[in-house]
């Protein structure tokens, strides 16, 4: 956690304090949550734990820890022509429709400054 500073360290220490209280089927209290996280040697502003079990009262918690990932899709599948393809081995599969290619711009070509001057010195526009 050596890469982790001021707000977002406490965010994270508060975070791994209420699930690791979930993992071990405690109570995530603010009281509970401010024990772990001196415990385990660290500090945080005092609003980070009561914060946290107001939004983590009342199962909350189960709700946030399934979904993450929830809705993924079954896998490899095959491909929509084959799925598409007459059981008869009728016709060919048509032809997917390519879309024109649009060239991508870069901002800094073309030879303008900041100014909105071709080139060569600016301030042209004054």
């Amino acid at each position: 956690m050596a890469g982790i500073y001021g707000g977002s360290k406490d965010e994270f220490v508060t975070s791994l304090a209420a699930l690791a209280l979930y993992d071990g089927d405690a109570e995530i209290s603010s009281d509970n949550i401010g024990a772990l996280i001196t415990a385990s040697g660290n500090t945080v502003a005092p609003y980070w734990p009561v914060l946290f079990s107001g939004l983590l009262k009342g199962g909350r918690i189960e709700s946030m820890v399934f979904s993450v990932g929830g809705g993924g899709g079954g896998g490899g599948g095959a491909p929509a022509e084959a799925i598409a393809a007459p059981a008869g081995g009728g016709d060919a599969p048509a032809k997917k429709e390519e879309k024109p290619k649009e060239e991508e711009v870069d901002a800094l070509d073309g030879g303008m400054d900041m100014f909105g001057g071709g080139g060569g010195g600016g301030g042209g526009d004054y």
